[in-house]
């Protein structure tokens, strides 16, 4: 009994062994390829799957997702004989299973040196400025030659990216002195365009301006001339439109005289000939006998106080112009000479008061 017991707890090890053997499941996105007996029998697809315990052998999982693996820089030497470090990343997917088991040991590998041979003489063609700017034409190439090198052994590339290329110390202390240098040329060219354009607009500020000041100046002149010929045109119409006489001029004349004193820089002051004539014309206004109506004739006192009064204002007329005179030499502080256009003449104030005297004694 105890025998056959222990026989049937081996046989029911053997068949729990032999069921869990023959029982496969693979996850989604994976892929397992079958020996039989040492050969390639076929490929587990995700899901449950059976097989022969102890005749079959499933080799490890492979995934189909797409993979990203990045390569150490790898030293590359450019057409001008330069030594970079190019830093490049991979994408592909296993699309044959069995390919990538049984075309190459490891496919991994297998893409990492494809990747450096092709870079080298990718980059080996050109020089170090067009690498640098040419990243989309070494990705293109890489991904072509890549892609057809690595079809046989069950893998796709899908891309490939050039992370970094880092030149010399000594060729990027000199890329960024001449880049520094390009800087300094744009802006000093920036600059001095500015600085034109600024002129430019300035001078033609200027001359714009000019122009409207002068058209301006030319204008307020037209008008000022107009006004002042519209202003002589009116006194003279004037003038002549009231006809005044001798004597009412000769009166304005007289009213001048202080005026004409007064100036600060008068140092040296004419006296007209016709002064003494325009006091006499003056005088003469004063003392002449007016026609009288009989309603206003008054007797010959008053006459004579008029002649008395006009030979007063006279000579205080005289006497504010010699004054005002002697006040601008004062004031000068330096003498100043009186003379006549003509020969001396007498002094006005003695030429009114005799015209007086005559006036009073008529």
């Amino acid at each position: 009994m105890e025998w056959s017991l222990i026989a049937g707890i081996v046989v029911a090890l053997l068949v729990v062994t032999t069921v869990l053997r023959s029982v496969r499941i693979v996850p989604q996105a994976r892929a397992g390829n079958v020996e039989r007996l040492g050969r390639y029998n076929r490929t587990l697809g995700p899901g449950l799957n059976f097989i022969i315990p102890f005749v079959d052998r499933v080799r490890p999982l492979i995934d189909l997702r797409e993979q990203v693996v990045s390569f150490q820089p790898q030293p590359v030497i450019t057409e001008d004989n330069l030594v970079v470090d190019i830093d490049t990343v991979l994408y592909f997917q296993v699309t044959d299973p069995r390919a990538a088991a049984y075309e190459i040991a490891n496919f991994i590998q297998g893409v990492e040196q494809l990747t450096v041979t092709t870079l080298r003489n990718v980059v080996g063609g050109m020089d170090l400025e067009k690498t640098l700017t040419s990243r989309d034409t070494i990705n293109s190439q890489l991904r072509g030659v890549l892609d057809e090198a690595t079809g046989k052994w069950g893998i796709r590339v899908n891309r490939v990216e050039i992370k970094a290329i880092d030149p010399p110390k000594t060729i990027k202390e000199a890329m960024e002195k001449q880049m520094r240098a390009e800087r300094d040329k744009r802006a000093a060219i920036l600059t001095a365009e500015g600085l034109r354009q600024s002129q430019i607009l300035t001078a033609e500020g200027e001359k714009q301006s000019s122009i409207l000041r002068a058209e301006g100046e030319r204008t307020a002149q037209i008008l000022k001339a107009e006004g002042q010929a519209q202003a002589i045109d009116e006194v003279f119409q004037a003038v002549h439109r009231n006809d005044p006489d001798p004597k009412m001029l000769a009166y304005q004349y007289l009213q001048v005289l202080p005026q004409l004193a007064n100036g600060q820089g008068n140092t040296f002051w004419v006296i007209p000939s016709e002064v003494t004539s325009a006091l006499q014309g003056v005088s003469r206004a004063f003392t002449e006998a007016l026609p009288r109506s009989a309603a206003t004739r008054e007797p010959d006192e008053r006459g004579r106080t008029a002649g008395t009064e006009a030979v007063k204002e006279a000579e205080r007329a005289a006497a504010e112009a010699k004054a005002a005179a002697e006040d601008s030499e004062v004031t000068a502080g330096h003498p100043r000479q009186i003379e006549t256009a003509k020969d001396p003449l007498p002094d006005p104030l003695d030429a009114a008061r005799r015209q007086a005297e005559r006036a009073t004694d008529a």
